[in-house]
């Protein structure tokens, strides 16, 4: 295993074990795909498998330029770093994507002041960023974790808009749903 695949993995089991281990405090949720949560995270779980034991022999996608591995590293620790802080200002209203919390608040401090869906934001960016440093193959993940955050954000933007129709929309209009400033 080279050093920076070593990096990554290290950096990706800290990180989700923190996720799990923080989730403990969350409210207590309702609807959404929460009892699907383990279903989903084994499929993704398979897939990374399948891409580490190199499922695709013969076709070499590993980065070897240190430059990609740099910006890919640098965009990976950012991407992870938003998503602890967005976890933070969450609090106990953190939940399964799509998920209603029981007593929910609209949190719009810490990252939630620019970004409507940071947490989604930040997994995206560390995978592209794991994409560039380790294996393009991660891209593949990508592909299929990028439209179910989009349409997660979306059901969220819904569900929001319902449990606070007076203060939603003044929120959603002074910020961007994924990228800052942008999207």
């Amino acid at each position: 295993m080279r050093v920076v695949d070593f990096i990554f993995l290290i950096g990706w089991a800290a990180f989700w074990l923190t996720w799990l281990v923080a989730a403990t405090g969350a409210k207590a949720g309702r609807g959404g795909l929460t009892r699907y949560a383990g279903v989903r995270v084994a499929v993704a779980l398979l897939i990374l498998l399948v891409l580490r034991l190199h499922a695709f022999k013969g076709h070499r996608v590993t980065t070897t330029d240190p430059l990609l591995q740099g910006i890919g590293l640098a965009l990976f620790v950012l991407g992870l770093g938003l998503a602890l802080w967005a976890r933070f200002y969450l609090g106990r209203n953190w939940g399964m994507p799509m998920t209603q919390k029981a007593d929910p608040e609209l949190v719009r401090t810490g990252p939630y002041r620019t970004i409507r869906h940071p947490i989604y934001s930040s997994i995206i960016l560390a995978m592209v960023g794991t994409g560039l440093a380790v294996n393009l193959y991660w891209l593949i993940a990508l592909v299929v974790v990028g439209p179910y955050f989009i349409w997660s954000a979306l059901v969220e933007e819904r569900n929001m808009t319902r449990v606070f129709p007076d203060a939603y929309p003044d929120y959603k209009h002074s910020t961007k749903m994924l990228v800052p400033f942008v999207f």
